[in-house]
């Protein structure tokens, strides 16, 4: 009998340590060491979900990311091409279980050909570029035109673009190396401090269209990659720095919701911040299991319209611009958005995938058109889900009339 208890123990520790060895390799696998050069949550652990859009042809490849646990997913999207090998629009952090997913494609269809980075300025798309081409040595690396970073613009091998396979795309679609499967067309608006540039790439064969940052879809429900780790889920879907996260399918939901507002607000006009003084009160008061997260601080607390505000967007009719984008950069240069829009419409659609948020979105080039509708006229007057997102943009006006604003003049 004490054999059998031997046994049994000995079993017991080596499914112990086989599990605990199972957990520190997806942890190594989900590693990013160079998280420091952008340092936003998750931080050095970013785990990966693939999954297939189009069977047998287009992939996504999805990542938690975000400030102060206000996290969307970003995207990277694979597509098989037709003479073989892949290409990578918009590449995410290339960790181990990444480029894993990525290698597996590999063995099935052909090697990665060609990496588009697709924007000029964002550094939560561009600090993964280098290190993710690097990954595939025989791959092309195309960027869009008018590319700069902040606060110092420097060239692209400075940060990690490869020099010697990295090419700009050409304005017409038709010069380059990607013109028998794809077309496209490049938005680019001038900024105080350099460009916006979006790249709108069709995949002719499966009517897929992918974006960048320009439209998004927001699900009522927490995307997967999200429920990986779900306690920023349930850090937003507290009402006050005492109560702990509870983990409920309720609470995951409450607080994806409250986390879409405070991505697309920044500071939702549904929350209304306490006194600093309260703040660090509450967080000497908070318990043990509150304090462990941003010491405890939590310095908001939401109106119970915030509700409202979520559905405005999730039942939003068209692909929905996000309200930096619609508000802040296209009036910039509205003339060339309508250009830009007017083009695209034209093509033959049926999806389209953007970086961040829920994907794909079921869209066609009428609809595509009609989200931009803001822009057509002057008169437009908004109403419905439109007031209720102009109203929670406050915050986003403010910004931009501070940016917007002339320089003084000194004496």
């Amino acid at each position: 009998m004490e054999n059998l208890k031997g046994v049994g123990n000995n079993i017991i520790w080596e499914t112990l340590q086989l599990g605990l060895a199972g957990v520190n390799n997806r942890n190594n696998e989900q590693r990013w060491g160079w998280w420091f050069l952008l340092p936003i949550y998750p931080y050095q652990k970013r785990p990966t979900i693939r999954q297939e859009i189009v069977k047998n042809r287009i992939w996504s490849f999805e990542q938690p990311h975000g400030l102060l646990y206000a996290i969307v997913p970003i995207r990277m999207t694979v597509i098989r091409l037709e003479k073989g090998g892949l290409l990578v629009y918009c590449p995410v952090a290339p960790t181990k279980e990444c480029v894993t997913l990525v290698r597996e494609l590999e063995s099935v269809y052909g090697q990665v050909k060609y990496i588009i980075h697709s924007t000029s300025s964002g550094l939560e798309h561009k600090v993964f570029v280098g290190p993710f081409a690097r990954h595939f040595p025989e791959a092309q690396v195309w960027c869009v035109p008018k590319q700069w970073s902040f606060p110092l613009s420097l060239p692209l091998s400075w940060l990690g673009f490869p020099p010697s396979r990295t090419y700009f795309l050409p304005a017409d679609w038709r010069e380059s190396p990607l013109a028998e499967e794809f077309q496209y067309a490049i938005l680019q608006i001038p900024l105080p401090r350099g460009f916006f540039v979006e790249l709108a790439l069709l995949h002719k064969p499966s009517q897929t269209l992918l974006l960048t940052d320009t439209v998004i879809k927001i699900p009522h429900h927490p995307p997967a990659i999200l429920q990986v780790n779900p306690f920023p889920l349930l850090f937003h879907a507290r009402e006050n720095a005492f109560q702990p996260p509870q983990d409920t399918p309720e609470n995951r939901i409450k607080g994806w919701q409250r986390i879409c507002l405070f991505a697309l607000y920044f500071r939702p006009a549904m929350v209304e911040t306490l006194p600093w003084a309260q703040v660090f009160q509450n967080a000497l008061k908070a318990p043990n299991r509150s304090r462990e997260n941003y010491f405890g601080l939590y310095p908001f607390h939401w109106l119970p319209q915030w509700r409202q505000s979520f559905e405005a967007i999730a039942n939003w009719e068209t692909p929905l611009v996000p309200p930096i984008v619609r508000y802040l950069i296209l009036p910039q240069d509205p003339v060339a958005v309508k250009r830009w829009v007017s083009e695209i419409s034209n093509w033959d659609f049926r999806q389209i995938i953007p970086a961040h948020f829920a994907a794909p979105i079921s869209a066609n080039g009428y609809q595509f058109r009609k989200a931009f509708s803001f822009l057509e006229t002057s008169s437009h007057y908004p109403s419905g889900n439109e007031q209720i997102l102009l109203r929670d943009s406050a915050f986003i006006q403010q910004l931009r009339a501070i940016l917007l604003s002339p320089p003084p003049v000194l004496p």
